[in-house]
């Protein structure tokens, strides 16, 4: 499926993934809105590709139901929707460290949030279009102080599965990455980033972590592939194995 005629929303394209996907979706000739909560983020990150006329910039805070109204009112008819987007900060605790409203800003921006997307962007969705969100591999594979983490992954993959039923022919689908070199490694290892990537480099059956773009290329194909639905593309290195 080309995406050259197509106008396609990334939540969270201001950075990471989302910012790699937008990069793809533009050099494909697609319009594409990236939106997130940071204003100054999202200008930087339509500088980084280079200001292209494609390109717009929408502020929303997806936990906000009337946020996430108003943006699609904004910017009316759609091909597809992504979200990327995921608040951990705070989250990934030992649970005797565990903050409960850091815990309810993870579930509020990786489940209310797409659920939030689906209730206000089906109905701007052509018949044909898709929606694509993102796990992770922490359902399957969860580590101590990921508690948070592993269940919404995991509750997100059961909404994109119901979500696939209800809104039918809209397809949905969710991408599970593993580990991938991103800023959010930062936050969950601070100093030891470049050292705790590469262990799990060294364990992975591809012998090395994640880029963005490797997810970029995953949300791509569901998108472009009209008849997958209800489905968990695992985008992971082999790390369900090891």
């Amino acid at each position: 499926m080309s995406i050259s005629t197509q106008k396609i929303l990334i939540v969270g394209g201001g950075s990471g993934m989302g910012l790699a996907l937008a990069r793809r979706c533009v050099e494909a000739g697609a319009t594409v809105v990236i939106a997130g909560r940071s204003e100054d983020r999202l200008r930087q990150a339509r500088e980084t590709l280079g200001n292209p006329a494609g390109l717009e910039i929408a502020v929303v805070d997806i936990a906000r139901e009337d946020q996430v109204a108003a943006l699609f009112a904004e910017i009316g008819g759609l091909d597809h929707i992504v979200s990327t987007a995921a608040d951990i900060e705070g989250a990934y605790r030992l649970l005797p460290d565990l903050d409960l409203k850091a815990a309810q800003r993870m579930v509020d921006s990786k489940l209310f949030g797409p659920l939030l997307l689906a209730k206000h962007g089906a109905p701007r969705l052509a018949a044909s279009g898709s929606m694509s969100f993102v796990s992770g591999v922490a359902a399957y594979r969860p580590a101590a102080r990921g508690s948070v983490v592993a269940a919404v992954n995991a509750a997100l993959e059961g909404l994109v599965r119901a979500l696939a039923v209800e809104l039918a022919p809209i397809r949905v689908n969710a991408v599970s990455p593993g580990w991938v070199d991103t800023t959010i490694w930062a936050r969950v290892a601070g100093d030891r980033k470049a050292e705790t990537l590469a262990a799990m480099a060294g364990r992975l059956p591809v012998g090395r972590v994640g880029q963005p773009e490797d997810i970029a290329d995953a949300i791509l194909f569901l998108i472009g592939n009209g008849f997958t639905t209800g489905t968990t593309l695992h985008v992971e290195g082999g790390h369900r194995l090891v």
